[in-house]
């Protein structure tokens, strides 16, 4: 009976104490969801005042320019005459031409590394594309300046202006540095996040889904374009965003091969410029208020520029998502 009734006490006792713990457990849970929003939101407040800062920043040559700072292709210092369209046209040409020959390249390895390569060829492809992603860009950049723009030089542009010189994008002296030069190391340095984000998405793919389309018959490449791609498409399209958001803000790499002329040529020989590199080239050469002001406005428009896409690549990955969801409830 005694040894009855001391149990009871302490099973009691232990009733009696779960509430305190339990209150206990909710006040950490809800500090610890407090620090957590507050990181989230520092992160958000960060943006905000960068995004201030280079609105203010800016004022005096939105002031003296207007929006025709956008669209006017002149940027003379010396007469304080000031437009960013060359740097604009610059980036976005030398991005999407790296993105589109990076995109097929990047998904095809992952391809690869997931589906199709073997077991110990794996570790080794995968630990040099990482590799890639932890080259400095200022390397890149050296390695394109003595390496890259010969052969482009005597080799590649040659061979693109005797093959499709009745193109304006290949006409012209081929002077090896240029857009086209950018665009190449653009994709080397942009294919290992694109490798590495389509990589992870395709690993996502369920196993059973690959296995029971090998089971009913379905070939390799049915497997890879009817199963393992559209359950991974909505990934794999921010992985080609992500890759397309580092090639808008490169700046040494493209700085070292692009010519740094500031005007808008309409073949791919032609010497550029873009948002990041005259930053980068001439924020210490600023020797008055409203050439700094031009210079941060740049900045300003490259900032937009790359908040908007991601928005937009984001709405879409939320959009292709939902269309698989909703396809695979269709067919379950």
């Amino acid at each position: 009976m005694i040894g009855q009734r001391s149990a009871t006490v302490e099973r009691a006792d232990f009733v009696g104490r779960r509430p305190l713990r339990w209150s206990s457990s909710r006040s950490a849970d809800r500090a610890f969801e407090g620090v957590a929003a507050a990181f989230a939101a520092s992160i958000v407040l960060l943006v905000i005042l960068i995004g201030i800062e280079l609105w203010h920043g800016s004022h005096l040559a939105r002031r003296e320019f207007g929006l025709g700072f956008i669209t006017e292709q002149t940027w003379d210092p010396v007469h304080a005459v000031f437009g960013a369209a060359p740097f604009i046209y610059g980036t976005v040409l030398t991005s999407l031409i790296a993105l589109l020959l990076a995109a097929p390249l990047g998904i095809g390895t992952a391809i690869f590394l997931i589906l199709l390569a073997p077991g110990w060829l794996r570790p080794t492809v995968g630990f040099l594309v990482e590799m890639l992603a932890a080259i400095p860009s200022v390397i890149y950049g050296l390695w394109a300046l003595f390496v890259l723009v010969p052969i482009v030089r005597s080799d590649v542009e040659p061979f693109l202006k005797r093959t499709f010189g009745f193109l304006p994008l290949f006409q012209g002296p081929a002077y090896g540095v240029g857009y086209l030069a950018s665009a190449l190391v653009l994709t080397i340095m942009i294919l290992p996040t694109i490798t590495a984000v389509s990589q992870a998405v395709l690993y996502t793919v369920p196993r059973a889904q690959l296995e029971g389309a090998y089971a009913i018959g379905a070939t390799r490449w049915e497997v890879i374009t009817g199963v393992a791609l559209p359950f991974a498409r909505s990934g794999i399209f921010g992985a080609t965003i992500l890759g397309l958001g580092r090639a808008l803000g490169e700046t040494m790499a493209v700085t070292m091969v692009i010519g740094n002329r500031a005007e808008i040529g309409t073949s791919l020989f032609a010497l550029g410029h873009t948002m990041a590199a005259v930053i980068a080239n001439q924020f210490n050469e600023a020797d008055n208020d409203l050439y700094v002001s031009a210079l941060i406005e740049i900045g300003l428009i490259l900032f937009v520029v790359s908040i908007l896409l991601n928005l937009a690549a984001r709405g879409l990955v939320w959009r292709m998502g939902g269309r698989s969801g909703a396809a695979e409830m269709r067919r379950a």
